[in-house]
Parts: structure tokens; sequence; C-alpha cells
């Protein structure tokens, strides 16, 4: 899932036609950060899209597929494939979710007659959801405005299974007076990992560490990123450090949304 030079539509989406989206908000935005949930589905109505918050959506299964629990995550699976397969895309503000979908699902399904193309379709339609922006609503923001200096830093998931790089950036160079500064070590795990940070804690605390150095080094005011869990790792350790750096999701900042708390600080 690259950048291309126009919009990229499924299969049976005319060009024209406001395409139907199913927002996954995933768990952890649902329970922690819904304001990222309520950017996203702004920018996707921006966008041109129809979009559609299913209510019968639940966990896509990441921690037991990370953990060897095949059962309770095609468990998951299906009913996450159940309730999307209608729509004419999956978009997710979350490249690890995204990627479970698209590369998990079949990977879990490859033998099953009966979910393996099931599976194989919707993760044919799953997109993350600055990539689905770019690549295929060929969306910019207009009218956005933050003066601010930012750094980024890329999800594992979202860059090295879905391609997610230049399209963040695309979107936050249409935002006037954000400055973005290079950060060393962007493409290195910040040490959340799902379930890697409690099975190992003291590696990913050093792993955090580096990474949270390595942001103050930027002297930027904000932390971007596309993953809330990393985002909610790295706004822990920077604060516990006592740093003033403010973290966003890149969504956030893309809507017009990065008016309020920033991740961690009290509402």
């Amino acid at each position: 899932m690259t950048e291309t030079s126009g919009p990229r539509l499924a299969p049976g989406v005319s060009p024209g036609v406001s395409p139907r989206v199913a927002l996954f908000v995933t768990c952890l935005v649902d329970a922690m950060r819904p304001r990222i949930g309520f950017a996203a589905l702004k920018v996707l109505e921006e966008a041109g899209c129809r979009v559609e918050v299913p209510a019968a959506q639940t966990c896509c299964g990441q921690p037991a597929w990370n953990s060897g629990d095949d059962a309770d995550a095609a468990s998951l699976a299906r009913q996450v494939i159940a309730t999307f397969e209608p729509y004419d895309y999956l978009v997710a503000p979350s490249g690890s979710c995204a990627g479970t979908i698209s590369h998990g699902y079949p990977e879990l399904f490859a033998k099953d007659p009966e979910w393996g193309p099931r599976a194989r379709a919707l993760a044919k339609k799953t997109w993350e959801v600055t990539s689905f922006l770019v690549d295929v609503m060929g969306y910019a923001p207009e009218g956005r405005s933050l003066a601010a200096s930012a750094t980024y830093h890329d999800s594992c998931s979202g860059l090295r299974e879905l391609g997610v790089k230049a399209q963040p950036r695309k979107l936050l160079g249409a935002v006037d007076g954000l400055e973005m500064r290079p950060l060393e070590g962007n493409d290195v795990c910040c040490g959340f990992g799902g379930t890697f940070c409690v099975k190992y804690p003291a590696i990913s605390n050093g792993i955090v560490g580096e990474k949270a150095a390595a942001i103050e080094r930027t002297g930027a005011d904000l932390l971007l990123a596309g993953d809330l869990g990393c985002l909610m790792n790295m706004a822990g350790k920077l604060h516990r450090e006592g740093s003033k750096v403010r973290c966003f999701h890149t969504v956030e900042v893309v809507a017009g949304m990065a008016d309020g708390p920033a991740i961690g600080e009290p509402e």
C-alpha cells in the first residue's frame, strides 16, 4: 500500500461515487482516546466518504494472535469479517490493527475453505487511515494550521506491513505553520510491541528510554505517530522523565483537532 498518483478504488466502487467506509475504531481508541476516532471520521467525510461505525465491531484479535492463541484469535476474526465485509472499505487509525486484518487473517484462515476466501477479500479492502486518505481518496487537508514543531515516529506494523511512511508526512505537510523535524531512529521500535511490553518490561523500558532521548534531541514541541499504543508508551515515558513534549495521533493534527489535551494529559 504505497503512495500512488491518484485514487485507487476497490472493485465495484465507481469513480465519482462516495465509497461506503466502515471505521474500525480499535480497542485502545475506543477506551482511551475516542478523540482519534472522531478525527478519523471527520477527515474521511471531508474526503468524500460515507462513513459508518459498525456497532457490532470487536477487538481484531491481535493480542491473542500475537500470543499464539489461534482459537480465540479466529473467533474474534470471524466476528470482524462478518461485520465489515458488506462495506467498500475497512479503515482503521492503526497500522497494527489494519496489519492484523490484512496480513494476519489470511494466514490464520489459510486452510479454511469458508473463512479463507472471506478473510482474503476483507484484507484487500483494509487500509490504515492516512494511507487510505492519500492512496485511495487523493485527499489533502485544506485550511488547517498549527503553529508548532513536530517530529514523527513510524510505528512498526504500519511501516513494515503496510508501507505507511510518505502518506502521513504528505498530509502533515499540508498543515500551515507546522514544522516537521527529523527523528533519529524514526523507524526503530518504541518498545511497546503489544504484549511484548508486558512480557519483557525491562527490555521495553530500555527501548522506550532510548526513543524518548531521541525525541528530546529534536527539540520539537510535538510527537506524532499513527498508533495509539505506541503513542501511549512514548507519552508515558516522556511524562515520567519530565519532558514537555506533547503527543498526538497524526489524524488529530490533520483534522485540526490538536487544540485539546494531548495524550496522557487530563481532560
